[in-house]
């Protein structure tokens, strides 16, 4: 029989991609959103895969209504990559990002532990947990100091997820994933802000785009590259957290850089800054250490940040010209 597996979040851009590797894998893919009738689905049918998926409406934060999605999927495995996912975003809406990350993790592992423990459940952590990480990188021991309510919440399902591992003996682990785009990801995010605003400039639409602190450092990497290490961490035959990222940190600066080089630009001459675009306490040095990641998992990002930039910058090209 096929594995078959859950995505809570499967409208989303790691969604999208993860449905999309288990497919070819040979999975049997059910996914949950809200309201299914009424989500979009953008990102599966841009990979062309929304027919094969079997979709089930679900609220993260209603226990009832987690346990009965679970029950009727019977899932070997469950990832979730649910919740509201903007860090911007959780400054202005704390109580909605903490219930949706935090709670809802809560809500699926003990639905698992009611309905069946050999049931193996995946966590979408996030690099926003450790704050600013050493320049060498954060590893899986590097302690979270969290800057965000986004950052809080995500520390709080990660040891929640560590709790229910050990406490009940559940496959249980949770990725910790530094920054990684795709042109699946929303346009609310800076990097797809960026991109937007540079293409505009090239297309003579505008002339100016306007950004709040460029001096930040990110790890950058491509989602469709990151889901394979989700896959692979609930393939294993002991349930542990792993760091995935490229292990290369660049300025915001260099992505807006690498932006407007890909049309030919000089980024200088049109970029403005407002301080009123930055966020009320930011990250100012984010790596990850993926080291662990490749001796256990077997897993390297093979794209880095001028990768990402390039391909993004191409997309979104390519979408422009379809529209006119």
């Amino acid at each position: 029989m096929a594995k078959r597996a859950l995505l809570f979040g499967i409208s989303g851009q790691d969604g999208g991609y993860l449905a999309q590797s288990l497919l070819s894998r040979g999975y049997e893919v059910h996914g949950a959103s809200r309201d299914k009738d009424t989500t979009s689905f953008h990102g599966l049918h841009r990979l062309g895969v929304a027919d094969k998926v079997h979709l089930h409406s679900a609220s993260i934060n209603d226990f009832r209504s987690v346990l009965q999605v679970i029950k009727a999927a019977a899932p070997g495995e469950i990832y979730h990559l649910a919740g509201q996912s903007s860090v911007a975003t959780s400054f202005e809406q704390p109580i909605e990002t903490f219930e949706s990350i935090a709670t809802s993790t809560i809500n699926i592992l003990e639905s698992i532990r009611f309905l069946d423990p050999s049931i193996r459940f995946y966590g979408a952590c996030s690099s926003e947990c450790f704050g600013d990480t050493p320049p060498e990188g954060a590893n899986e021991s590097t302690a979270f100091k969290p800057r965000s309510p986004y950052g809080v919440a995500k520390a709080a399902a990660f040891w929640t997820t560590a709790s229910y591992r050990r406490a009940y003996s559940l496959f249980a682990c949770s990725g910790i994933l530094f920054n990684h785009d795709s042109d699946l990801r929303p346009e609310r995010f800076a990097t797809r802000k960026i991109v937007k605003g540079v293409v505009d400039i090239h297309l003579k639409k505008s002339d100016r785009l306007t950004l709040g602190d460029v001096d930040v450092h990110r790890d950058w990497g491509w989602a469709g590259e990151y889901v394979e290490a989700m896959i692979a961490m609930l393939n294993r035959d002991t349930p542990e957290d792993f760091v995935v990222a490229t292990g290369k940190a660049y300025s915001l600066r260099d992505f807006v850089k690498e932006a407007f080089a890909a049309v030919g630009l000089d980024w200088q001459n049109h970029v403005a800054f407002d301080p009123a675009l930055r966020r009320p306490f930011d990250i100012g040095y984010s790596r990850g250490d993926p080291a662990r990641a490749a001796e256990k998992l077997g897993w390297r990002a093979s794209m880095d940040m001028r990768d990402v930039v390039r391909r993004l910058m191409d997309s979104e090209i390519a979408a422009r010209k379809e529209r006119t």
